[in-house]
């Protein structure tokens, strides 16, 4: 493995990601590899620098639930920083090159430069607030609820209108929200026909916000 280069770091635009990452060293991995798996030991923390990841739980019966996907300039694997297990595995949805900093040499970074350790915190604070707001809408929303609420928090302005530019399958939703593809694929028919949804090429057009309950 090499340091990343100016060009590799390039892309991420949050300066104390861009740096930290220059202490780590780069490895490259296919289309849906899977780099860290849920239970194993680990002291690595990985920058992306390039391509797009999924954060997943499984059950012993290996059925699947994502908790998020991540792209570049984001970390993951710090949940194990602390000599615990890891907390879910992640998967590559595409080609991605890491910077993959172990526990010596970043604990080395933090003590030249503590702000890197303010900026772990606060993406570990983000973490948290994810994870209490899956927890709620799994609680409390119903399934309808919960792929509208998705399909929002993943949507971008774009030319007046709100898309959905990750190029979601109705597996994939079904997925993120905890229920079957045939549930996702009758709200969809719903919202489609409701005019709420248009998909044009795999991009999820939102022409208008859903209602919160059916």
């Amino acid at each position: 493995m090499n340091a990343p280069s100016a060009v590799q770091l390039a892309p991420l635009t949050d300066p104390a990601v861009r740096e930290l990452a220059g202490h780590g060293m780069v490895r490259s991995f296919r289309k849906n590899a899977v780099i860290i798996n849920e239970g194993d030991a680990g002291d690595s923390l990985y920058v992306i620098l390039s391509g797009r990841v999924r954060i997943f739980l499984t059950n012993d019966d290996g059925r699947e639930m994502t908790l998020d996907t991540r792209g570049p300039g984001d970390m993951i694997g710090e949940m194990s920083l602390d000599g615990g297990l890891r907390s879910a595995s992640v998967m590559c949805t595409e080609p991605c090159t890491f910077s993959i900093i172990g526990k010596t040499a970043l604990r080395e970074a933090i003590a030249a430069n503590p702000d890197f350790a303010l900026r772990i915190i606060a993406n570990l604070i983000g973490r948290v607030r994810e994870t209490t707001d899956l927890v709620k809408n799994l609680g409390l929303l119903d399934v309808y609820g919960r792929v509208a609420g998705l399909l929002l928090k993943l949507a971008v302005e774009r030319d007046g209108k709100l898309v959905v530019t990750e190029k979601l399958t109705q597996q994939e939703i079904a997925d993120r929200v905890g229920a079957s593809r045939d549930m996702v694929n009758r709200i969809f028919k719903e919202l489609t026909a409701g005019g709420y949804l248009t998909v044009e090429h795999r991009e999820i057009v939102i022409n208008r916000k859903p209602p919160a309950h059916r």
